[in-house]
């Protein structure tokens, strides 16, 4: 039904671009004429507005309205090449009243058709290039620039319109899904959630470090906090910050106690408020994301290579900078040694796990440096080549298994899973990973234990 509506929609357009031609070659249609003009230019109207009648409200309909525009504008350009190459030279484009070139009519037809075509590719660019959240900066700069480069412009139609399409169903399949949980309230758990962001981030309201995960839990019934302790300081500081604001958190809501999930150096902070700082009594489960219980070997070997002048100069200018986004005394330096391998062995031997606790961890990793952008591209060399292991871009596997262990997270082809992707911080959609719905499915098992 709906290749049937697109094949009306591109004959409604061709006729209309090619009325000049009509007038010339077709039959006389006196005052049809007028009404068929009428009547066309009131249906490219109403397609530049909505050109899917089918599709949900909001960002999505935007979204598959400007693909629709972009494959209806392709197909009417090919179509019109090929009227063109027909006609050019033909006897139906010479009359003997005409004594103008058989190529003017061609032309005339032109100045019609281009502006036409050129409106809706305008409109259907840029609904694409604003709703789209699979579109990476580089192809949307090359359909910016390039969308007139014969041949090279194909394949560009072919990768928008590919990735708009695919972008448009999942976001259907994934409101279909939250909807389905939202009705089950399968993330209201018994105790609310605090996820724990890892070093060099904060909890910022405008830029969450977890992405889109807290709204799509949220939405299926979870209560969720922040941890909010400092970007970068030693393990027992933004310990000793988590600790405050979780009591902070059960003594206004009453809630008893929370579940931790923590990412990165995150998990690290949660074991030690935990064992050290007696939050035992407050947290009924820990659930650590890529965290490095075991160190990361390659943090050493830094520490101990790079020149004590340019850690100072680093060390500086991150606490500079942190210390004016709301950090009260950042320290990277104090951070980063709390990341080692030879500081977490003691830290392990140290901290014991609280026996009304329920451990639990999980952890992804990157196949290749490609899986990620700069810096993960560049760590994920240094960690295979001190570590030698699979890693996330900064963690080692062998690093992250603490408690009953979730098992690697993963996807099929060359991709990988990032140690940014695993929290959704660049909000990008992974073929073969729906992050939204993997932390569903671990609060729903949170759940289903009872907490």
């Amino acid at each position: 039904m709906e290749l049937f509506k697109r094949c009306l929609r591109v004959s409604a357009l061709l006729l209309l671009g090619n009325l000049p031609l009509l007038a010339l070659l077709g039959p006389d249609l006196g005052l049809g004429y007028p009404a068929l003009t009428i009547a066309l230019l009131a249906f490219y109207l109403w397609f530049h507005i909505r050109p899917r009648g089918d599709a949900p409200k909001g960002r999505l309909r935007a979204l598959i309205g400007g693909y629709e525009i972009l494959l209806c504008s392709f197909c009417c350009v090919v179509a019109e090449t090929i009227l063109y190459f027909a006609l050019h030279g033909s006897d139906a484009l010479t009359r003997t009243e005409w004594s103008a070139p058989a190529w003017v009519p061609l032309l005339v037809n032109a100045l019609v058709f281009v502006p036409m075509i050129g409106l809706l590719l305008v409109n259907g660019f840029f609904r694409v290039l604003i709703t789209s959240a699979r579109l990476r900066v580089v192809w949307r700069v090359l359909l910016l620039l390039c969308w007139w480069v014969p041949v090279f412009n194909l394949y560009l139609f072919y990768r928008v319109l590919k990735g708009a399409r695919a972008e448009y169903f999942f976001a259907l399949s994934r409101q279909e899904l939250e909807e389905a949980h939202a009705e089950n309230e399968d993330c209201k758990t018994r105790y609310p959630l605090v996820l724990v962001h890892g070093i060099f981030f904060r909890d910022w309201q405008l830029v969450n470090y977890w992405g889109r995960i807290p709204r799509a839990l949220s939405r299926c019934g979870a209560t969720i906090f922040y941890g909010r302790q400092q970007s970068a300081a030693p393990v027992a500081v933004s310990a000793a910050e988590l600790a405050a604001h979780v009591r902070e958190i059960v003594e206004k809501t009453g809630c008893q106690k929370v579940n931790l999930i923590a990412h990165s150096k995150g998990g690290l902070d949660s074991r030690y408020a935990i064992s050290k700082l007696g939050l035992a009594d407050c947290v009924a489960s820990l659930t650590t994301v890529n965290t490095p219980h075991r160190g990361c070997v390659f943090a050493h070997h830094l520490l101990d290579t790079l020149p004590e002048g340019v850690l100072r100069q680093m060390e500086r200018k991150y606490n500079g900078l942190f210390h004016k986004l709301g950090d009260e005394k950042p320290d990277f330096r104090g951070g980063v040694e709390n990341l080692t391998d030879t500081f977490c062995k003691e830290f392990n031997a140290s901290v014991p796990d609280a026996p009304d606790v329920y451990y639990q961890s999980l952890m992804s990793t990157m196949k290749s440096p490609k899986s990620a952008g700069f810096p993960l591209n560049f760590t994920w060399r240094l960690v295979n080549k001190y570590d030698k292991q699979a890693n996330d871009g900064l963690v080692a596997r062998s690093s992250a298994p603490w408690g009953e262990f979730l098992g690697e997270v993963t996807v099929p082809g060359r991709r990988g899973v990032s140690h940014g992707d695993i929290i959704d911080l660049l909000r990008e959609d992974i073929p073969g990973f729906d992050i939204r719905e993997y932390y569903i499915g671990l609060v729903k098992g949170l759940k289903a234990k009872g907490y």
